[in-house]
């Protein structure tokens, strides 16, 4: 694996969106395809094997797909980061539409978590933007040390199967452009953070 010979994928894309073994979903993320492919290919002649592209392309038709990216800026200044952190929460409740998207007040908020087996609670987990179609914006902050802080922005949208085989096979970024656009022009990214583009996108 370290000569980039062979490669597993994992976390938790659950296998979907990137390569890497470091960590124990990888493999198994593996065995879970294998014996989804098995199942799939119960009744199937030789040389008709049903595969990975098969199947997820028969899910989206029936369930519809969703849509997602991360978009990781490290690295950035913890006073900019707050920043960011601060203007997406001072819109929160006072801005009902952004372009076509309109924002669900009653899912926007400040989100936690409470732990369902002892109840612990985890406040103050990340900003989240919901909109009316389901669609949402999703900004989080960590390792806010003196070597800076991680700004993640993920973006999520979801497509029914009506919408047609055309557009549940759209690039994710062609499919998620729009909602990517409003959710950096949400917390000024580019300006506070002083970063073009983000470090990764998942």
């Amino acid at each position: 694996m370290d000569a980039d010979r062979c490669s597993l994928c994992g976390e938790e894309s659950f296998g979907t969106g990137s390569d890497h073994v470091r960590e124990k979903d990888g493999l198994w993320a593996v065995l879970a395809w294998l014996s989804i492919l098995a199942k799939a290919n119960e009744k199937t002649a030789v040389g008709q094997l049903v595969g990975v592209g098969d199947i997820v392309r028969a899910h989206w038709a029936k369930y519809g797909r969703n849509y997602y990216t991360r978009y990781d800026y490290e690295g950035v200044e913890s006073d900019a980061a707050d920043k960011v952190m601060a203007l997406v929460k001072s819109k929160m409740g006072s801005i009902t539409q952004i372009k076509s998207f309109i924002v669900d007040a009653d899912k926007t908020n400040e989100f936690e978590y409470t732990d369902p087996v002892d109840g612990s609670v985890s406040r103050a987990q990340g900003l989240r933007f919901v909109f009316a179609d389901g669609s949402r914006c999703v900004f989080r902050l960590s390792g806010t040390g003196s070597s800076g802080a991680t700004l993640r922005v993920y973006v999520e949208r979801y497509v029914g199967p009506e919408a047609g085989a055309e557009a549940l096979a759209a690039d994710p970024a062609v499919a998620l452009a729009p909602l990517v656009g409003v959710a950096l022009g949400l917390g000024d990214v580019a300006k506070l953070t002083g970063r073009a583009k983000p470090t990764v996108i998942t």
